[in-house]
């Protein structure tokens, strides 16, 4: 099929389930932030499942081709597998600058990273029994887990990203066990932080994917619209991802523009192409997402595409964030009509 369509990763929780006023005032927690919750500890996986099963919903009824699980058990999307490893003190988190230059609370790594047991295979299981349509995980990379952290063992922070990488490598197995047709490393601090990305980024994703046999991607962006509101028109970290050992590369291009141009460096692999806007609550027509496909094809072809919203819809309104992607699987159909 040309052009199938996806999410990034997160879909919007409900209200019933986490505090969404509280969530969008604050970055991305990387230490656990379970004040977030609505539901009492005692009925909160239930719960979590439940909103799955309306993500799932939602994503099959706008017509999506790949389901994820809409990241419903998640506070962020890298706190939850960052702060279940060994050798992370959560108890007494340290500090490190976000994205934005502001000190966050994150873990502190005081002893070797090693991964205790497997931290979302129950999230694939629980999407494989509920769908039958192509399922994506999505596992926070070993680069901007490194970013994200106070190290305070290993001797430089290169050496801490190959030990996430490990952790990730040995649940990037497990998870493709469990039933996941795709996945993905989370990797948005490649763009943050190109000059220390290109020094060991691409030597650590490599290290996480090793002897992996499924269908890989790595997601790189600008951070959430709802946080980050300036989009540069390029990305500072891209062409180098031609040497990662993944099948698919996740980009922007709604919001910021960008210059499709970029993409014919990355000959080989799939683009999950963002084309839709996350930054304003604007249900997009298909015609203009159909217009926002058509700028990356004299660069990729057309059999290398995968659309998808620009990054996750975990800050958007439910009906916003199910107005955009039924937009975009419309999108999709006309396209394939015209060029298929």
């Amino acid at each position: 099929m040309l052009f199938p369509t996806s999410l990034v990763g997160s879909y919007p929780q409900p209200d019933w389930l986490i505090d969404r006023e509280r969530l969008g005032g604050r970055f991305p927690p990387r230490v656990r932030a379970r004040e977030l919750w609505r539901v009492s500890p005692a009925y909160l996986a239930e719960a979590q499942r439940d909103a799955t099963l309306l993500a799932i919903w939602a994503q099959e009824q706008a017509g999506l081709d790949i389901v994820t699980d809409g990241e419903m058990c998640r506070e962020s999307y890298s706190n939850r597998f960052a702060t279940a490893l060994d050798g992370v003190d959560i108890d007494n988190p340290g500090t490190a600058l976000d994205r934005s230059g502001h000190p966050n609370p994150v873990p502190r790594v005081t002893g070797p990273i090693r991964r205790k047991h497997p931290v979302e295979t129950g999230d694939v299981a629980f999407l494989r029994a509920n769908s039958g349509k192509t399922i994506k995980i999505t596992v926070p990379g070993p680069f901007t887990m490194a970013q994200q952290a106070q190290n305070d063992y290993y001797a430089s922070t290169e050496e801490l990203a190959l030990g996430y990488a490990e952790a990730v490598n040995e649940e990037v197995k497990d998870l493709f066990a469990a039933g996941a047709d795709i996945v993905q490393l989370d990797e948005p601090y490649l763009q943050a932080r190109p000059e220390e990305a290109r020094k060991y980024g691409v030597a650590a994703i490599n290290r996480a994917l090793a002897g992996i046999s499924g269908t890989t991607a790595v997601h790189l962006c600008f951070g959430y619209a709802a946080i980050i509101h300036d989009r540069p028109s390029g990305y500072s970290f891209l062409p180098e991802l031609a040497a990662a050992d993944c099948d698919q590369v996740s980009i922007e291009t709604a919001q910021s523009g960008l210059d499709c141009s970029v993409l014919a460096a990355l000959s080989g692999k799939t683009v999950i192409l963002g084309v839709l806007s996350l930054g304003d609550h604007t249900v997009e027509s298909a015609d203009d997402v159909a217009a926002r496909v058509r700028r990356a094809l004299p660069y990729v072809p057309a059999e290398r595409l995968v659309l998808a919203p620009d990054c996750g819809m975990k800050y958007l309104p439910r009906d916003v964030a199910f107005g955009k992607l039924t937009a975009m699987t419309e999108a999709a159909a006309r396209l394939r009509a015209e060029l298929g």
